[in-house]
C-alpha cells in the first residue's frame, strides 16, 4: 500500500497489479461465509494488542492498520496504562510530511479506550478533544501514552499523548461513558436493523442478550 501511495508506478505496472488484486478479491469474495468474523470481548487481563483485533488503528487483522504496536506498563500510581508505538507511512499522510489530523484523531481514539479497558472503566467514546501542539512527522518513529485519569457516575475520563523524540506533538483528554447491557443490547438492535450486511456476530449478540437479561 505504501508503495502505491508514496511513490511514482507506470501505469502498465499500476494496472498489472490491479488485474492480479481483483483476482485475489474475487477469491476472498467467493469463499468468505456470509456471517460477520466473531469480534469477541476484550479480556483487560490479556495483551492490549487483542483487545480490537480488526481496529483500523491497533488491529493486526485489518490491513488498514499501521499498525500501531501497544503493551502495558504501570503507571506511577500503581494503576495499568497504555504505552505505544507506531511510524506512519506515506498513506497517512495529511499536509506535506505530516500525519493527518483526522488520523491521529482516531489513534487517540483507541489509545484511550484501550486504557479505559486496562483500568477496568471501559465506554464509549463520548467527547474527544485533541490539542495539536505541532505537526506529528510521517515516517518517524512516534512514541505513545494513554491513562485512565477519573470517574464521575458513568463519565469516565483518560488522557492521551503522542511524542516525537521526547516532545509532544499532541494530546488529548477524552470523556467516555459507560454503556450498561441493555442500552447497548438496545444500540447493537437498532444498527443490526439498519445495516445491509451482517455487523454482529452471532457469539456477541448472545453475550449481549444474556448480559442484559441478568
Amino acid at each position: 500500500m505504501s508503495a502505491a501511495v508514496g511513490h511514482p508506478l507506470n501505469d502498465e505496472a499500476a494496472a498489472a497489479a490491479a488485474a492480479k488484486l481483483s483476482d485475489i478479491a474475487d477469491t476472498l469474495e467467493r469463499e468468505a461465509e456470509t456471517s460477520k468474523r466473531p469480534q469477541g470481548q476484550p479480556d483487560r487481563s490479556g495483551h492490549p494488542a487483542d483487545f480490537f483485533h480488526m481496529s483500523p488503528m491497533i488491529g493486526y487483522g485489518n490491513p488498514l492498520s499501521p499498525p500501531v504496536d501497544v503493551w502495558a506498563v504501570e503507571g506511577e500510581n500503581g494503576q495499568r496504562e497504555i504505552r505505544g508505538r507506531v511510524t506512519f507511512d506515506y498513506q497517512y499522510e495529511g499536509p506535506p510530511t505530516c500525519v493527518h489530523g483526522g488520523v491521529i484523531a482516531e489513534l487517540f481514539d483507541e489509545m484511550l479506550g484501550s486504557a479505559n479497558i486496562i483500568a477496568n472503566q471501559a465506554g464509549m467514546t463520548g467527547t474527544l478533544t485533541i490539542r495539536y501542539h505541532k505537526p506529528t512527522p510521517l515516517l518517524a518513529p512516534l512514541d505513545l501514552v494513554a491513562r485512565l485519569t477519573g470517574r464521575e457516575r458513568r463519565k469516565i475520563f483518560a488522557w492521551g499523548g503522542i511524542y516525537h523524540n521526547g516532545e509532544l506533538t499532541a494530546e488529548a483528554n477524552g470523556i467516555f461513558i459507560e454503556m450498561n447491557p441493555q442500552l447497548m443490547l438496545k444500540i447493537v438492535t437498532a444498527n443490526v436493523n439498519e445495516a445491509t450486511a451482517p455487523v454482529l456476530d452471532p457469539e456477541f449478540a448472545r453475550m449481549i442478550a444474556e448480559a442484559a437479561t441478568d
